[in-house]
């Protein structure tokens, strides 16, 4: 497992019909579509543009290692390939799957397996655009990051201490995949943004030496991002519509400083930032190229990946993941939701019987330990309109089923309307 505003109403009563009315106001935009079949018979014809993402899990612990799986013919990047097939997003993120500077992988996904048919219903698939950037993932650092005394080593504690951790440098990368052109004058990559500069960040602090827990030499040099966050201008026939995609960190698999949970919480913060335009100061939003400043307001957008947070289950400081799906410039959307994740829940039982979330809207499942959880975003922007969503998690029994058992996440997708 690669880890993640409620309407205020006064206490007097208030008349069923006007209850009514609000409600209907509130949920003018918002969809509620269950995964039966085949999602795309309602959208033959129809000017949507499917948006989706999906944490593939393809990647590999040595450096070349996803490439030399791709060249041999890999069975999960087949079933990854007949999920892309079936539900065909027009954009879609994919979060873990390993970068490399000459884009072989991702040549190879396309060629080898996206477009060619995956069994006997499936379709090929082409996509003519992609953007894909280095990322923080296994790029040693030259510090100690996690506090253990020495810098580097074998295996995790090299991870470690990486700017992101990863055992080699584009581990866990990002790609995004487009039927429309890509603006990549325009694109912004925020990987070199040092956490420490952003205002009232959440510096980790050891509670049993009441200090910091990093240094403040190495905190004034740490990254925020754990790969990097993109802003991706995609020309779809609508318009222009930014595709702000990244991966925070998981927060888990640190101590009592909680290091990746503060991370975690401020990655996600950094989208807040970025879509905000009050008075604050932004000369501190710096991208990678040295162009400062957020998304201008008006601007349409679409947030997506694996956020590594669900609203109220499992880590994570969960009040960030809301604050984000209730900014006021995101779209009022119910959550993408499917049956399969209802019934996995049930069967699994574990950490499951104890969350509160709604099962139907989780989009993967990580064990009787931490349960399933609903950690995979699609969030557009106000101005669009919203035609269908769902989470493709056919029931166990279902013939799509076994395809989606090639990575711990389920893909997420969103129809949406651009420009009208």
């Amino acid at each position: 497992m690669n880890m993640l505003a409620p309407l205020r109403v006064s206490p007097r009563r208030i008349s069923t019909a006007l209850i009514a009315a609000v409600f209907a106001t509130l949920c003018a935009g918002c969809v509620r579509v269950d995964v039966h079949g085949d999602p795309n018979a309602a959208r033959a014809g129809s000017p949507t543009l499917r948006i989706a993402t999906y944490n593939t899990s393809l990647y590999n612990d040595t450096d070349g290692g996803l490439i030399r799986r791709l060249e041999t013919g890999d069975p999960a990047a087949r079933s990854i390939a007949a999920v892309l097939q079936r539900i065909r997003p027009d954009l879609v993120l994919l979060n873990e799957f390993d970068y490399d500077a000459d884009g072989r992988a991702a040549d190879l996904f396309q060629r080898d397996y996206l477009e060619v048919a995956q069994g006997s219903d499936g379709q090929a698939l082409h996509y003519p655009y992609r953007y894909l950037a280095p990322v923080n993932t296994g790029v040693p650092s030259g510090l100690d990051l996690d506090g253990n005394g020495t810098v580097g080593g074998e295996g995790r504690d090299r991870g470690n201490d990486a700017w992101g951790y990863g055992l080699h440098p584009g581990q866990y990368g990002m790609l995004v995949l487009s039927r429309y052109p890509i603006d990549d004058a325009q694109a912004r990559s925020f990987r070199l943004l040092k956490w420490s500069a952003m205002p009232d960040a959440a510096r980790p602090i050891d509670p049993q030496a009441r200090r910091y827990f990093h240094a403040d030499a190495v905190w004034q040099q740490l990254r925020l991002s754990s790969k990097s966050h993109w802003d991706v201008p995609v020309r779809t026939p609508g318009g222009t519509l930014h595709f702000l995609v990244s991966h925070p960190t998981p927060p888990v698999f640190d101590g009592p400083e909680d290091r990746n949970g503060a991370r975690n919480a401020d990655e996600l913060r950094l989208w807040r930032e970025y879509l905000d335009n009050d008075d604050a100061d932004r000369s501190w939003l710096c991208d990678d190229d040295g162009r400062c400043g957020g998304l201008p307001a008006g601007k349409p957008f679409v947030i997506a990946g694996d956020l590594n947070n669900d609203p109220v289950d499992g880590d994570g400081r969960h009040d960030e993941i809301q604050a984000l799906t209730g900014h006021p410039r995101m779209l009022r959307l119910a959550a993408p939701r499917s049956d399969g994740a209802i019934v996995a829940a049930r069967e699994a039982g574990g950490a499951n019987a104890s969350h509160r979330g709604d099962p139907g809207e989780d989009t993967g499942d990580f064990g009787p330990r931490v349960g399933n959880l609903r950690l995979d975003y699609v969030l557009p922007s106000i101005g669009l309109r919203a035609t269908a969503s769902g989470v493709h998690w056919p029931a166990p029994g279902a013939a799509a089923h076994a395809a989606t058992t090639a990575t711990d996440h389920r893909l997420v997708w969103v129809d949406l309307i651009v420009g009208q």
